[in-house]
């Protein structure tokens, strides 16, 4: 099975159920792919959430993602420093 890393923007995009991105949450639900999250990505994710949607938004999606069968976690040990338009992009275990 595909194993993703999804960007906090596309999981925002993803939500509603009349957007163009939806698709990604159906995969998911269909459990064509591995969520990989950190406890980085996961603190990203509930910020965005909260601001882009409201936090209860951010809860739900959060409990989803934590209980799914096809969410891996993983702790990273190194930065590649490859996205250099969005550093936060370059997620690592290290602070």
């Amino acid at each position: 099975m595909m194993r993703v890393v999804i960007d906090t923007n596309c999981l925002i995009a993803s939500i509603p159920t009349n957007g163009n991105y939806f698709w990604l949450y159906l995969a998911f639900r269909a459990k064509r792919f591995t969520w990989i999250l950190s406890t980085d990505i996961l603190a990203e994710y509930e910020e965005k959430l909260a601001e882009f949607y409201n936090p209860q938004t951010a809860n739900i999606v959060l409990k989803i993602l934590t209980t799914a069968p096809n969410v891996e976690f993983a702790s990273p040990h190194f930065r590649l420093g490859l996205m250099v338009n969005d550093p936060d992009d370059n997620r690592s275990g290290d602070p």
